[in-house]
C-alpha cells in the first residue's frame, strides 16, 4: 500500500472524526456557557432555613456539619464570598444563602448524560488523555498540512487556498490583538 499525502489526509481525519465532532460540539457549548451549561443541570431544588451566627468567623465546618446535619446530604466543603454562603454536599449538592437570611437554596445536580460528560475533554488534567490530545493536536496538524499539501488544480493551494489559509491566520491574531 501506498502512502501518499491524499490517503495520510484521509485516514487520519477517519480516526480522529469522533473527537473532532465531540471536540467541536463541547467547545461551541462552552463559549455559550453562560447561556446554558450543561455539565450538570438542577434535579431537585428545595428551599431550606439554616440559623447562621451574626459573626461570620463563626461560621465554621463543625458549626455546618451540625447545623445541616438534616438535610439528606452530607457535608463536604464550604465559602463565604461576598455576603454569601455556599455549602457544598456530597454527591452534587448545594446550599446557597445569603448571610443576612435564614433561608436559602439547596439543590441537587446531575450531569447531562454524554454532553456534560464531553466538557471533561476540555478540562481533564489525566495524563494519559493530555498525551492523547497531544497526539490529536499533532494529527491535526498533519491533516492540516497533508491537505496543503494534496494537488488540486485551479482551486488548490497555490492557487487560492494561500489566500484562504492566510485569512484564516489573520483573523484570530486579529482577535487577540484588539481583544486582549
Amino acid at each position: 500500500m501506498k502512502i501518499t499525502n491524499r490517503s495520510l489526509h484521509r485516514d487520519i481525519a477517519y480516526f480522529y472524526v469522533g473527537l473532532l465532532i465531540a471536540f467541536s460540539l463541547s467547545g461551541i457549548i462552552l463559549n455559550h456557557r453562560q447561556d446554558w451549561y450543561p455539565m450538570d443541570y438542577t434535579y431537585e431544588s428545595k428551599e431550606v432555613t439554616l440559623t447562621l451566627p451574626n459573626n461570620e468567623q463563626e461560621i465554621t465546618k463543625d458549626f455546618l456539619q451540625n447545623a445541616t446535619k438534616n438535610f439528606e446530604a452530607t457535608y463536604d466543603g464550604h465559602r463565604i464570598r461576598n455576603g454569601s454562603l455556599r455549602v457544598y454536599f456530597k454527591g452534587n449538592g448545594i446550599l446557597d444563602m445569603k448571610l443576612s437570611e435564614n433561608k436559602g437554596v439547596l439543590e441537587f445536580k446531575r450531569k447531562v448524560p454524554i454532553i456534560g460528560h464531553s466538557m471533561y475533554l476540555h478540562k481533564t488534567t489525566n495524563k494519559f488523555w493530555i498525551w492523547y490530545s497531544d497526539i490529536f493536536g499533532a494529527a491535526m496538524l498533519v491533516i492540516a498540512i497533508t491537505g496543503i499539501l494534496i494537488p488540486s488544480g485551479k482551486k488548490g493551494f497555490k492557487k487560492r487556498g494561500w489566500k484562504l489559509a492566510l485569512a484564516g491566520l489573520i483573523f484570530p491574531l486579529l482577535f487577540l490583538i484588539l481583544f486582549p
